[in-house]
C-alpha cells in the first residue's frame, strides 16, 4: 500500500517549569498512514498522542525526526505539506460561531485562496452530502452539536486535502448522530478517496471505523496493528469457565498468584472464572489447580472482547504478546 503520511523517529522534549528536568513527551515515534486508510491514533491522557498529532499538523516542530505528508517534508516545506492535510479539532474550534453555515464554508475556502465562484458548486454538493442544506443560513452557534460537527468535517472536505485528521469526531453526540457521522466518514474515504486519521477515546468508534490502530503510551508506540488482528489475538486468549461448585480458598489464592487479572464469581451451584492466558499452554496450569479439589468443569467458552478492553490491557501493560509491528 502507498503511504501518504510518514512519521519517522520523531522526538519532542519539554523542560518543566521552574525546574531543570526535561519531559520526553514523544520519544522516537515512527509509523505510516496508507492512502485510503482510516487509522486510529490512540493513547491515554499524557501519553504523547496530542503532541504527535500537533507535529503531524505542523503546529509543533519535532526536535528531531521527520514528518512527510504526500511526500512533502513538513519541516522543510511546511505550507506545502499542510496543503495535503486538514484537521477537525475537538470542540469544533475550526468554525466561526457568528457566521452562518454557508458563510463558514465560503470563509475557509477563501483562506485557501479559493473564490466564492470557484467553490459555489462544491459547497452546494457538501451541503447536500452532509444534510445541511436546510441550515445553510443558520448561525453556527444556534446549531446542535451534531450539526456543528458535520459542518466542521464539511469545511475540512472543502479544502480537498488528501488527509483529514479528526480529534474526537463523535464526542458529545447523541447515538443517532454519532452513527450518521460514522457513515459519512466511510463515504468520504470511499467516494472522495480521502485518508482519515482519528484520535478518539470512544473505542466503539475505533472498532467500527478504523482498519488499523497505532497506540502511544509514555511517549512511545506500544502497538501498531490491524484492529481485526488485535480482536482475534485477544479473543483467543480470553476465556470464561463455568464450574459446578465453588473454588476452595487455597485454589483461589493459587490462581490469583498465577493469573493476577483473574475474575472469579463464586456460587454454590455454578461459579465462573474469567481469565486471560498469555500462552495457550497456561490452560494446563489452570486445570492442575482445579484437579486439587476435583472441581467439576461444566463449560469453557472463549470470551467476547471489545476494543476498549484491548486498549486498556495494552496501555496498562497487561499483555505479554508482541503487538508492535514494524511500519
Amino acid at each position: 500500500m502507498e503511504p501518504i503520511v510518514e512519521v519517522k523517529h520523531i522526538k519532542k522534549t519539554y523542560k518543566k517549569r521552574r525546574s531543570n528536568e526535561y519531559v520526553h513527551a514523544v520519544n522516537d515515534v515512527s509509523f505510516t498512514v496508507n492512502r485510503g486508510e482510516i487509522l486510529g491514533l490512540l493513547g491515554p491522557n499524557g501519553a504523547g498522542k496530542t503532541t504527535t498529532i500537533k507535529m503531524i499538523c505542523g503546529l509543533l516542530i519535532a526536535d528531531s525526526g521527520m514528518v512527510t505528508v504526500n511526500g512533502v517534508n513538513i519541516r522543510q516545506k511546511r505550507l506545502g505539506a499542510l496543503r495535503h492535510i486538514s484537521a477537525v479539532l475537538e470542540g469544533n474550534r475550526n468554525l466561526y460561531w457568528r457566521l452562518t453555515v454557508r458563510e463558514n464554508l465560503e470563509y475557509f475556502a477563501g483562506n485557501r485562496g479559493l473564490s466564492r465562484k470557484d467553490v459555489a458548486e462544491r459547497i452546494d454538493d457538501l451541503l447536500g452530502k452532509f444534510n445541511l442544506r436546510d441550515k445553510e443560513n443558520e448561525l453556527v452557534n444556534r446549531l446542535s452539536r451534531g450539526m456543528q460537527q458535520k459542518l466542521a468535517i464539511a469545511v475540512a472536505m472543502l479544502a480537498e486535502s488528501d488527509v483529514i485528521l479528526l480529534d474526537e469526531p463523535t464526542l458529545g453526540l447523541d447515538v443517532e448522530t454519532g452513527y450518521e457521522v460514522r457513515e459519512l466518514l466511510r463515504e468520504i474515504v470511499k467516494d472522495y478517496n480521502r485518508t482519515i486519521i482519528i484520535s478518539s477515546h470512544d473505542m466503539d468508534v475505533v472498532q467500527d471505523l478504523c482498519e488499523r490502530a497505532v497506540i502511544i503510551n509514555e511517549g512511545e508506540i506500544v502497538t501498531d496493528d490491524k484492529v481485526e488482528n488485535l480482536l482475534k489475538i485477544f479473543e483467543v486468549r480470553a476465556y470464561t469457565i463455568t464450574l459446578g461448585e465453588s473454588l476452595s480458598d487455597q485454589q483461589h489464592q493459587i490462581l490469583l498468584q498465577k493469573f493476577p487479572q483473574l475474575e472469579y464469581t463464586p456460587d454454590m451451584f455454578q461459579s465462573k472464572l474469567k481469565i486471560d492466558l498469555a500462552k495457550s499452554e497456561e490452560i494446563y496450569d489452570l486445570f492442575d489447580v482445579l484437579k486439587l479439589e476435583s472441581t467439576p468443569v461444566e463449560s469453557i467458552d472463549r470470551s467476547t472482547v471489545n476494543f476498549e478492553q484491548i486498549f486498556m490491557k495494552i496501555v496498562k501493560g497487561e499483555t505479554q504478546h508482541a503487538l508492535v509491528q514494524s511500519s
